[in-house]
């Protein structure tokens, strides 16, 4: 038997508490999933959300898709629609309602074309038809532009006009194809592989307006990917809008968001050029005109310094006439001032000139002083040399030798001074007053 709940032992809760409560227990319970219903009681605020139900034969379920996450769905729902949601499985506290808060929202039934995309897409990107080292450049200046699209296409219209405006000069081929129905693939990729064997153009642009993902499958053939792909010249795909993506966006050398870009993309602008070549042209006229401006100046003042010749000769013979004045001048100022000095040194001269008559006395007797002190001077300078010679006399080693002195050398011609300076059995020389001899030392003493 059960216990019965008591306030006591069971807390009471408030309604956002309870609603909170169930909320976790709902999005811990079921996961992120998808759903399929048709779209009723569309209400679109001002605040951009979306709030609708969804619906089968036997029940419905509230939704809420936010702006945040609607803005990403690129066609407009109604109600209706049969639809398939990515959506949280939630509970709005406020009013506590169970619903779905959405996330993604497709058409029903894509979801077998996106499998099928996303298989395709790993695939080829496997085998490398993605990879950005394959992608060629575009020519600057093609000869020849290509265009694979349907003849009745809005995009053919927006290609050629904006051709037309940018580049009128540009050659188009067209080579038609339908862009969407049954077999539409295989007739896309037969036109690009006819543009690669006729080989008229230098860049081939594959486009076609916008549309739901059906309209654009036709883009998403593996044919069309493998023929871009083995395409001899550059292909721009120019398939959509802006947020419409395709494999042959993926394969191709260069994607444009949409077909009037992919014009612009080839076809250079004859505005844009010229503004291009004005600018080139200013650059190069900028320091053309500063070199003139050099030059010209430099000529004017060469032209300030250039003189007729006549005027140089007439300055020139000026300039003679007054270095001939300076000339005359200075030579006549040279004369007077050497006049002068001869004639001070003449006057110098005449007074210092000697009378020799009148100093003969006084010759006379310089000479007998000049003997006489020639003469003392003499005896001086003998006795002085007797002087000297008798102190060598005295201390000549020949003297000395002639008292029976005898000097001795060693071998080595050095004098014996004693007789540790020499050894048994050396032979000594021996110098006498007269003549010389050869000794052996037989024996010593200290």
């Amino acid at each position: 038997m059960s216990t019965p709940i008591t306030p006591a032992s069971s807390p009471v809760l408030t309604v956002s508490a309870l609603n909170s409560l169930a909320r976790s227990a709902v999005e811990n319970a079921l996961p992120l999933v998808w759903v399929a219903g048709e779209i009723s009681n569309l209400t679109r605020a001002a605040s951009g959300h979306w709030y609708f139900s969804l619906k089968d034969d036997r029940a419905q379920v509230r939704c809420a898709m936010f702006r945040g996450r609607n803005q990403f769905v690129d066609w407009l729902p109604a109600n209706g629609d049969q639809v398939e949601v990515r959506a949280v499985p939630t509970v709005y506290e406020a009013r506590g309602e169970f619903q779905l808060q959405v996330e993604l929202m497709r058409r029903a039934g894509l979801g077998a074309l996106f499998e099928a995309f996303e298989r395709l897409k790993q695939k080829l990107s496997q085998e490398g038809l993605f990879e950005a080292a394959r992608k060629r450049a575009l020519p600057a200046f093609p000869r020849r532009l290509g265009i694979v699209t349907s003849t009745e296409a809005a995009a053919l219209r927006d290609v050629l006009t904006t051709l037309r405006r940018r580049a009128p000069w540009l050659p188009v081929v067209l080579y038609p194809s339908p862009v969407q129905g049954e077999g539409a693939g295989k007739k896309i990729a037969a036109a690009i592989q006819a543009a690669g064997e006729r080989g008229e153009c230098d860049v081939l642009i594959v486009c076609r307006g916008g549309g739901s993902i059906e309209d654009l499958w036709a883009f998403n053939d593996e044919a069309v990917a493998r023929a871009i792909a083995a395409s001899p010249m550059p292909v721009i795909s120019g398939v959509g809008h802006e947020t419409d993506f395709t494999i042959a966006d993926f394969v191709a050398d260069l994607r444009a968001p949409t077909p009037t870009a992919a014009a612009e993309q080839v076809s250079a602008s004859r505005e844009e050029w010229m503004q291009r070549l004005t600018a080139l042209q200013h650059r190069m006229a900028r320091p053309l005109h500063r070199q003139l401006a050099n030059r010209a100046q430099q000529v004017d003042m060469v032209a300030r310094r250039l003189v007729h010749p006549a005027q140089r000769l007439q300055a020139q013979r000026d300039k003679l006439m007054h270095l001939g004045k300076r000339l005359g001048l200075a030579h006549a100022q040279s004369f007077a001032r050497n006049r002068w000095q001869f004639d001070a040194l003449a006057r110098r001269l005449a007074a210092a000139r000697p009378q020799p008559r009148g100093m003969q006395p006084e010759l006379k007797q310089l000479k007998s002083s000049l003997s006489r002190a020639l003469h003392q001077q003499l005896q001086n300078r003998r006795a002085e040399v007797e002087r000297m010679a008798s102190h060598l006399a005295h201390l000549n080693p020949e003297a000395v030798l002639a008292r029976g002195y005898s000097m001795v050398r060693n071998a080595q011609g050095e004098v014996v001074r004693s007789s540790a300076q020499i050894e048994l059995d050396e032979t000594l020389n021996l110098r006498f007053h007269h003549g010389s001899a050869k000794a052996r030392v037989t024996k010593k003493e200290e």
